[in-house]
């Protein structure tokens, strides 16, 4: 398995002139080629590890599987210099993801010179409308984003990655991940869960980083009914979270401020 962090000696100036040399821990980049039924649909920049769930949980917020059973193979070679997973879809699914298979790039990466209600008009198309089915308190919510630094081992060697963490609806950790990217971290820590204990279980999501809409699509597409970030989201991640249903949150210093559908939290007298 590759490294995630790679040593390097650094120089390092003090105010006053004081100067010296550290050795320090930078988080590795580097790119995962995917290919779906042999040909090439996305290269991401990523942190090495958990390929095999973060290809499942990019394959889930693409729309093109909806269950664990629409794969026939999922393969990745972690031999140096191998940077490629290959997808494989049974015949049934194959067939109905050939308009998205088609397309020019993916749907999680806006496109130059769209505005955003059509980015909000294109994913709506691949949401399903978010059901109210889990309540949630806010002080536990605050509890779990406290304890958000526990889930971070890698940053806390390199302080440059990002974590996502997927509860139940118990608040129950379920899977958590972390990458040089928010995006492929939550989409690591959905494709744990997704191929494992089942998406159906998993309620809500926290997030390391500002809350974007690419994260609201991809927490929606897995059923996630509430997301919450540790710095306040985009308006455009406001705008498509309240279209399909989903509550949205920013956690800061003992406050959850909570940006559309607060009919999830339970009200306290």
């Amino acid at each position: 398995m590759k490294d995630n962090a790679q040593r390097r000696d650094i120089t390092v100036y003090k105010q006053g002139g004081a100067r010296s040399t550290e050795t320090h821990l930078l988080i590795v980049e580097e790119p995962l080629s995917i290919r779906i039924d042999g040909a090439p649909y996305s290269v991401v920049m990523r942190t090495p590890g958990d390929e095999i769930a973060h290809v499942a949980g990019f394959c889930l917020a693409e729309g093109i599987v909806e269950a664990p059973g629409d794969f026939a193979s999922i393969g990745f070679c972690d031999e140096d210099a191998t940077n490629v997973a290959t997808v494989m879809l049974v015949a049934a699914r194959r067939e109905k993801a050939a308009d998205i298979l088609a397309r020019q790039g993916f749907v999680s990466q806006t496109s130059c010179g769209i505005c955003g209600k059509e980015v909000v008009d294109d994913l709506r198309q691949i949401i399903a409308p978010l059901p109210v089915k889990t309540r949630f308190n806010a002080d536990s919510v605050l509890n779990c984003a406290a304890s958000l630094r526990d889930y971070q081992e890698l940053y806390k060697k390199t302080h440059a990655s990002h974590a996502a963490v997927i509860y139940d609806e118990k608040l129950t950790a379920l899977a958590h991940a972390e990458d040089v990217g928010r995006h492929n971290a939550l989409d690591k820590a959905i494709g744990k869960v997704f191929m494992g204990p089942g998406i159906e279980n998993a309620a809500f999501a926290l997030m390391s980083s500002r809350l974007s809409y690419e994260l609201v699509q991809k927490a929606a597409r897995a059923g996630i009914e509430l997301i919450v970030g540790v710095s306040r989201p985009t308006a455009l991640a406001v705008e498509l979270a309240d279209s399909v249903g989903m509550t949205l949150g920013w956690a800061r210093d003992g406050k959850l401020t909570v940006f559309c559908h607060e009919q999830r939290f339970i009200r306290c007298p």
